[in-house]
């Protein structure tokens, strides 16, 4: 296989922090990552990679735990959003500056959503920062972004692995990463889970932003979803979906995928086990190419 890798990371919430781990495995392994392009969280790894800042964001967010995820989350009573997803990057800014797209020694790809006009926003100029901010603006959730007077959402509502997105140079290997993939969990992760949406955690801010809410979606079963479960948890569903089918129409290369079930959309806390199974599920997806590439024995 040629070693030059065109990288596309999807778009997943937490999941995407998955794509730390692939990235070392393909680095490891001798591969060249020639470009990137990347949706929501996608984009911020794949940007983050581009700068030659990896290694600085991965020891900031392996050592955060829940406490440190939800205090880094800016609650707001807006109509369009719950979360403002200011205070992260800042938080991030602080130990990776802000750069020009065009300016990082790797060429990136981020994509946005017009929502009035209804089509992609690809940045590959400007500033890193703003085309991050854009990408992850999940409807309804993290509020939407103004850029040069166009409303943008998350990158993944028409493209979560933006296999079409990304530069390409002659002979490269087009590599995709779906951290959403609707298949199982590995036997030795199948675990029954705990608290795993930041909607358990409690303070004042949230009981403010959930009163506000309540009446959207009143329940008494003790089943049912909060607001903010519900709607994490039906855009996951919905991109993963989407992704499946994109990339069924534009197969790649190399297609990794990791279990949607690994983590929920916020639980960031689990970043140091979510590298490891990104790192297992790129050997493995390599293992496998290389098997099918073998020659039948004589």
């Amino acid at each position: 296989m040629n070693k030059n890798i065109a990288l596309v990371l999807g778009s997943g919430g937490a999941r995407g922090v998955a794509h730390i781990g692939v990235i070392h495995e393909l680095v490891s392994q001798g591969y060249q990552i020639t470009s990137v392009a990347g949706a929501s969280m996608g984009a911020v790894i794949g940007g983050i990679y581009a700068s030659g800042k990896l290694d600085e964001y991965e020891k900031w967010i392996c050592q955060l735990d829940k406490l440190d995820v939800f205090n880094l989350i800016d609650f707001t009573l807006s109509g369009s959003g719950i979360i403002k997803a200011d205070r992260v990057l800042n938080e991030i800014r602080k130990f990776i500056p802000d750069r020009n797209i065009e300016d990082l020694p790797v060429p990136f790809t981020a994509i946005a959503t017009d929502i009035r006009n209804k089509k992609e926003i690809c940045f590959t100029t400007g500033s890193l920062y703003r085309a991050i901010r854009a990408s992850i603006s999940i409807p309804m959730v993290v509020t939407p972004s103004y850029v040069d007077g166009i409303l943008l959402v998350d990158g993944g509502i028409l493209n979560p692995v933006p296999v079409n997105r990304v530069k390409r140079t002659p002979g490269d290997m087009l590599v995709a990463v779906n951290v959403t993939a609707q298949i199982p969990l590995p036997e030795n992760r199948q675990e029954e889970k705990k608290n795993s949406h930041l909607s358990n955690l409690t303070n004042g801010k949230l009981k403010a932003v959930q009163e506000k809410l309540s009446h959207l979606f009143p329940s008494n079963k003790k089943d049912s979803m909060g607001y903010f479960e519900l709607m994490t948890e039906t855009t996951a569903l919905m991109l993963s979906q989407i992704a499946k089918l994109n990339l069924e129409l534009n197969p790649p290369d190399l297609l990794i995928e990791i279990s949607r079930q690994v983590c929920g959309t916020f639980e960031f806390h689990k970043a140091t086990e979510l590298v490891e199974a990104g790192r297992i599920a790129a050997r493995k997806a390599l293992e496998n190419k290389i098997k099918v590439a073998k020659p039948l024995a004589k």
